[in-house]
């Protein structure tokens, strides 16, 4: 069986600035690298004994800080693919949210959705985003690692699973899964029927 643990980044400096994130490169807050602690031990304690993971992650500060704290728990060195970052929201990344509130375009409620056109020059659209992260995980699954995990951020985490579930692109326009920071979703493979399951969802009960 493969298991694929999809970890959110977890409390960034952006969160507390109330700032957009997107490529803005934030960091862990204090509270973040002790969550992002307690994430390398419910990991490590997943896996059976002697065996360890492959762990990639976005290059961005916030999810590479978390993802060297998960590899060092698992006694590997974690693989950067910038295909795991967050959506770039162009020139509002960085900037206060009600900047980016003030001008955001939501998607229609019928039509055209993942080519949308959010009204933030440089951003990118969740089509350019869906697409990427399709392929990263098209990447991460080539290997035959039993065990894996992917650090990235809330919004790429959709996308990761809707990929997982092999949801044809044209149909994620409406897809959204609620994540949360530091959250840990478990996804399993079976060897025999090779059904993909989607085994829990942004579990966070390890910081509790």
């Amino acid at each position: 069986m493969r298991t694929l643990y999809v970890v959110t980044h977890p409390e960034a400096t952006h969160h507390i600035d109330r700032l957009v994130g997107g490529w803005f490169d934030s960091d862990l807050t204090e509270r973040g690298q002790t969550h992002a602690t307690a994430i390398a031990a419910t990991l490590a304690s997943h896996l059976p004994e002697g065996h360890t993971a492959e762990v990639y992650t976005s290059d961005l500060l916030r999810t590479r800080r978390t993802a060297e704290v998960v590899a060092a728990s698992l006694r590997t060195r974690p693989i950067l693919d910038t295909d795991l970052r967050e959506k770039s929201y162009g020139e509002a990344g960085g900037r206060p949210q009600s900047w980016l509130d003030a001008r955001f375009i939501p998607p229609p409620a019928t039509g055209e959705r993942l080519h949308h056109d959010e009204g933030i020059p440089g951003a990118e659209t969740k089509w350019d985003l869906a697409v990427r992260v399709y392929a990263a995980l098209d990447r991460i699954l080539r290997s035959e690692a039993t065990h894996q995990v992917v650090v990235t951020h809330g919004m790429a985490a959709t996308f990761l699973v809707a990929a997982w579930i092999a949801m044809p692109l044209d149909s994620a326009g409406r897809v959204a899964f609620r994540f949360t920071t530091g959250g840990i979703t478990t996804l399993h493979e079976d060897d025999y029927f090779h059904n993909r399951t989607v085994a829990a969802l942004n579990d966070i009960s390890h910081l509790a």
